[in-house]
């Protein structure tokens, strides 16, 4: 090859080269079309959240990569708090809260006595009424995504006195239970059967005394209720008796049911116990009332009992939990359950 046949096929290919890089521009060309700053948001209202664009040629792929680049992003740092923490303890939620509160943060609780819980959200949406308008977003808003919760652990007594609580037992059932709960029944003191309130009786005793007056209870200790469940047997006569109405005509029959023991007496036996138990675990014990019942079913008895007002007791002791939090983290208190 000469030398004006090596320039021309030099100039050949540099053409070619050109004429591909060109080509290649143009497909690749793409123009940015730039997303509204937080400058322009307050000058033409256009939300700040505007997307970020850009044109590309006819046909060709597009990818959303907003999120590679978030995730690209808090690969070293993450962007913000995010998670929920589930305490053992409520000084555990007390030390969370105090670690991470601000002043937004807040706390809420939960009273459902099958599942109590107090939860706290350090991110959570600041006072104020929304500010819908702004073209900014609202500021008092959060992402309340920072949060610890604490399930209250329900005291193994509790759960077992409310789950026999108005259940009817045969008399084997009932022994097994009183001799397997037997650390959890008081004996009334001597104030309590008195039955007569005082200014020199405890407070727990006056209100004892109180709920067996509303209900005409009177109270037995643990040997009767033994005693009760390994014999009991009960006789029962009926005396049929016709009440009339003078004014309407309407007449009434009904029967008399007497039961009685065996030795021919009427039963008079207690129908009230005392027990003290407490609601949560490892907490304080809480005296209460437990009404004991029977009712004859054909030849078989069926015992009740039946813990009078346990809403009382457990809203004490939920109270008291929930107290304790609010004033060692000095955090509004909100009854109920937060936004999900």
């Amino acid at each position: 090859m000469d030398h004006e046949t090596a320039d021309q096929f030099a100039q050949a290919m540099k053409n070619t080269a050109e004429t591909m890089r060109d080509v290649m521009a143009d497909i690749g060309h793409h123009d940015v079309i730039e997303a509204a700053t937080y400058e322009d948001a307050e000058t033409d209202h256009t939300p700040f959240n505007t997307p970020h664009l850009v044109t590309v040629p006819e046909k060709r792929k597009v990818e959303d990569l907003t999120e590679k680049h978030r995730s690209a992003a808090e690969y070293l740092k993450p962007a913000r708090r995010k998670g929920t923490a589930r305490f053992a303890d409520l000084q555990s939620l007390i030390d969370w809260s105090n670690r991470f509160k601000g002043d937004t943060s807040a706390l809420f609780a939960n009273p459902d006595m099958s599942a109590p819980t107090l939860t706290c959200i350090a991110d959570y949406h600041a006072e104020g009424p929304a500010d819908v308008a702004s073209p900014m977003g609202d500021a008092s808003a959060r992402h309340c995504h920072h949060r610890a919760i604490y399930d209250f652990p329900l005291s193994d007594e509790w759960k077992a006195w409310m789950k026999i609580s108005g259940e009817a037992l045969e008399k084997d059932d009932l022994g097994n239970f009183i001799e397997e709960r037997a650390m959890d029944i008081m004996d009334p003191t001597p104030a309590i059967l008195s039955g007569t309130p005082s200014d020199k009786n405890q407070p727990f005793e006056n209100r004892l005394i109180e709920i067996a007056q509303k209900i005409e209870g009177r109270y037995g200790q643990l040997t009767q209720l033994l005693a009760m469940s390994k014999q009991f047997q009960v006789y029962e006569s009926s005396d049929l008796t016709v009440k009339s109405n003078r004014d309407t005509g309407e007449a009434q029959i009904q029967f008399l049911n007497e039961h009685k023991g065996a030795d021919g007496k009427p039963l008079n036996i207690p129908n009230l116990i005392i027990i003290a138990i407490p609601v949560f675990l490892g907490g304080a014990p809480y005296r209460m009332s437990v009404r004991f019942r029977y009712r004859k079913v054909g030849a078989q008895v069926r015992f009740f009992l039946s813990i009078h007002n346990p809403e009382k007791a457990f809203e004490a002791a939920f109270k008291e939990a929930i107290a304790e939090a609010t004033e060692a983290t000095s955090l509004p208190t909100f009854m109920g359950n937060p936004e999900a």
